[in-house]
């Protein structure tokens, strides 16, 4: 059933602000969550990104503490929300202040790579909300330059993310300095056992909230795949964003290097690119994400740790340059495009040595991808076609010094079709202006 806003009990203050920022309905995460955490109840939240989940913990801490008028001490917060990257921490913080902009609130945000006096500067005033990173957190922490004393609710978001970059045991050390009378809100898009125990020990009596299944993937993201060679990944990730359909990509590298690597390697074919990853400055990473943003760069190459907090409506394509040895990984990835009730199209190159990854990530996602050859035809396993290519490439003998047949065609770029006889197959030469970066 259809419901409004104004139905989820929330304070006039609230509402106006969602009517400021043309907030017309809840999303059904939103819907199910508020009343709930309106009522003080904990809450687990399985929701992947791009689910409106940030308003469903930020109105009703805002609504929250709007009720009381008690103003928190020095180096003190009322509401604790962590996130896992500086720039989700960022992003969050904005929509407390766009939320609660007819709000008497204070909020702050505090992440590393930066100098901490203007974060302490604003902690030393007592903060009604702050958003944190762990490390920087707990270092403030250390200095004894914040308490938690005051904490009335504890929000733990992208919490799987958390645990893939290891933040886990700080995790603890900063629950273990959390009131025990509290409202806690934990927030994962996957559920892998260590974070259902962790869950375990924050959370009393939960609410179990879950927009889609744990590991599944949108629906309304078409998702492919193409099997190519390791040496051949380049030419045909050029070829691909040569589509101007491709309005707004973001292309996903395993290692830091390898992201630069390949936006140079675009850039040098005429296609702007821009990398983002953890190795950046602040501001460099501050002015790639707003080159994107704003549609100055069409191509954003990135980490998965760099690329978590990018919360950007728009981005047709996400393009999976290296598949993610972690299965989980590949759900957070697509969760890039099909945001706010699009469409998005997520293509994978996968090459011999990842051939296990894509077995995981289908297992995981309980979904075969559409195989693609190089015409763009799919052929869905499993198919006759589709089961070709897929056994054809996943039992390729390894290249041996002497192995008596050589192996030079790059899978996915055929000239005839999927399902042709494989004696019938040709490589395809690649465009002269693509030729130099094989």
């Amino acid at each position: 059933m259809t419901i409004s806003f104004s139905e989820l009990g929330l304070a006039e203050p609230l509402q106006r602000a969602l009517r400021t920022e043309n907030y017309r309905q809840p999303t059904p995460i939103q819907a199910q969550a508020i009343p709930h955490l309106i009522a003080g109840k904990d809450l687990l939240g399985i929701a992947q990104t791009g689910t409106g989940k940030t308003a469903a913990f930020a109105l009703p801490v805002l609504h929250r503490l709007a009720a009381t008028s008690s103003a928190p001490p020095r180096g003190m917060m009322r509401a604790l929300v962590l996130s896992p990257t500086r720039e989700l921490a960022m992003q969050i913080h904005d929509s407390f202040g766009a939320y609660g902009r007819y709000l008497p609130l204070r909020a702050a945000v505090i992440f590393g790579g930066v100098g901490q006096k203007s974060q302490v500067d604003a902690l030393a005033r007592g903060v009604d909300i702050l958003v944190a990173t762990p490390g920087r957190l707990l270092d403030l922490m250390n200095q004894r330059l914040l308490r938690f004393d005051r904490v009335e609710v504890f929000v733990l978001d992208e919490a799987d993310r958390m645990l893939d970059m290891g933040f886990i045991h700080d995790i603890r050390k900063v629950v273990a300095a959390l009131p025990r009378e509290r409202q806690s809100l934990f927030f994962s898009a996957t559920m892998p056992p260590p974070i259902g125990s962790l869950a375990e020990k924050i959370l009393r009596d939960p609410v179990r909230v879950t927009v889609t299944p744990a590991a599944s993937t949108v629906e309304r993201i078409d998702q492919r795949v193409y099997f190519v060679d390791a040496a051949q990944k380049r030419a045909l990730l050029a070829r691909l964003l040569m589509d101007q359909a491709i309005t707004r990509a973001l292309v996903f590298s395993r290692t830091k290097h390898g992201a630069d690597r390949v936006a140079e390697q675009l850039e040098r074919v005429g296609i702007h690119a821009e990398s983002l990853h953890g190795n950046k400055s602040q501001s460099a990473r501050q002015r790639a994400l707003a080159n994107f943003r704003g549609g100055r760069s069409r191509v954003l190459v990135a980490t998965d740790i760099a690329a978590r907090g990018i919360d950007i409506d728009g981005i047709s394509h996400v393009i999976n340059y290296d598949l993610p040895n972690v299965p989980e990984s590949y759900v957070h990835r697509i969760g890039r495009t099909a945001r706010a009730g699009a469409t998005g199209i997520a293509i994978s190159l996968c090459d011999a040595s990842e051939r296990a990854y894509l077995r995981d990530i289908e297992r995981l996602t309980r979904r075969n991808l559409a195989i693609v050859d190089d015409r763009g035809h799919a052929a869905q396993a499993p198919t006759a076609a589709g089961q070709d290519l897929r056994q054809d490439y996943g039992t390729r003998p390894k290249r041996r010094r002497n192995h008596k047949k050589k192996h030079s065609e790059p899978m996915g770029l055929a000239r005839q079709s999927a399902g042709a006889p494989r004696d019938q197959r040709k490589e395809r030469p690649l465009s002269p202006v693509l030729d130099h970066i094989r």
